[in-house]
């Protein structure tokens, strides 16, 4: 293996003005970062680690060997970097705040809500319609359950649940994305107004699938999961879970890139709760910020998760909403854009109050010095 680099924001600031201006803007977000950890392996152990300021990244990047300093500079660029809305039809989604995507499954198996909407229509739509005006911006639509040991669906089926679902909230003007690692699936919702290709395996499972994102231009959900085909939970035995991710996921885009698919049509989820422990989805969490340093908008799907259950007395998946919430809430305070839940009014209420404090923080002059 090569010798890698990674800029980690490690200090965080409620406003810039905080820091004397000396704080960036993650990724366009509503999160400013002051110091870094500037992290360098190789073969898989990190080998250097040191804490850098704002002021002083730049001789520190310069200070870099050739090989690291490109890529390095590439992060950090990446790190202060805007991305633009999205339209999708007459809905605009911006990325200079958190949204929420919701869940609308219709399955009969998955693991939280699965059999609530998949054989009635109309519950699926007021269901779905009651979220959007509960504040969600996009609605995920779901044909297939990924949870651990779930089977396999057949493409017609899976296209039988959701094309019906599609067609009717892209006539009622909503933002759709499908859950789906089908090419032919995403095809068939493309035609009746889907938006987003939400796709759990990374584009890895069909071979098809690359193409018809790229062909489409719509955007594409890349999501780290550690296995192939049909077990996507399998065990990968990461030396460092949150830099292994990072690589993985750096992979992928460059993949999709290479097959066609613009950068900007590209969005990176670490695939919480696919195939890893307790202690490795906690420090997931803990460090969400560093995927800014790969330069799309972030994606984090951890409501209602196994994860939650380990830590609150295993509760069953629909009492998890308090532990939902609040790995909603850590992945806005690391500036993450989209965050997918299941409890659509109560994380839309809770991230309302929380840009409400940070709308505080960024209009509090009182903290300039005269």
């Amino acid at each position: 293996m090569a010798r890698q680099v990674y800029i980690r924001p490690i200090g965080f600031a409620e406003s810039p003005q905080s820091e004397l201006g000396e704080a960036i803007r993650l990724g366009g977000s509503m999160v400013w970062a002051s110091r870094f950890a500037l992290i360098v392996r190789e073969n898989g152990v990190v080998t250097r680690r040191e804490r850098v300021d704002v002021p002083a990244m730049p001789t520190a990047l310069a200070g870099l060997p050739d090989d690291l300093a490109q890529e390095a500079e590439a992060q950090w660029a990446n790190l202060r970097k805007s991305h633009p809305a999205l339209q999708c039809g007459n809905r605009t989604i911006r990325f200079d705040q958190p949204q929420v995507m919701a869940i609308l499954n219709r399955t009969p198996d998955s693991f939280s809500d699965g059999g609530r909407f998949d054989s009635d229509l109309d519950a699926a739509a007021d269901h779905a319609m009651q979220m959007l005006e509960a504040g969600a911006a996009i609605i995920d639509v779901g044909g297939e359950s990924t949870r651990p040991g779930a089977a396999s669906v057949w493409e017609g089926d899976e296209i039988a649940r959701v094309v019906p679902i599609v067609d009717r909230l892209a006539k009622a003007g909503a933002a759709i994305s499908v859950d789906t690692r089908r090419a032919g699936v995403m095809e068939a919702a493309l035609k009746v107004g889907a938006h987003i290709f939400n796709d759990v395996s990374g584009l890895r499972f069909d071979p098809r699938s690359a193409e018809l994102a790229a062909n489409a231009g719509t955007p594409v959900v890349l999501m780290h999961a550690p296995g192939d085909g049909n077990d996507l939970h399998a065990e990968h035995g990461y030396r460092d879970v949150v830099l292994d991710v990072f690589d993985r996921l750096r992979a992928l885009r460059d993949r999709a890139v290479e097959q066609g698919i613009a950068p900007e049509r590209i969005w990176l989820d670490p695939g919480i709760g696919f195939g890893m422990s307790v202690a490795e989805n906690l420090a997931l969490m803990n460090c969400l910020a560093l995927f800014h340093a790969l330069g799309h908008p972030i994606l984090l799907g951890a409501s209602r998760k196994r994860l939650i259950g380990a830590l609150a007395g295993e509760v069953p998946a629909d009492q998890r909403l308090g532990g939902s919430l609040t790995l909603a809430l850590k992945a806005a305070e690391a500036g993450c854009h989209v965050i997918r839940v299941h409890d659509a009014m109560e994380t839309v209420q809770a991230l309302r109050v929380w840009r409400g404090l940070r709308d505080s923080a960024l209009t509090d002059f009182s903290q300039i010095p005269e």
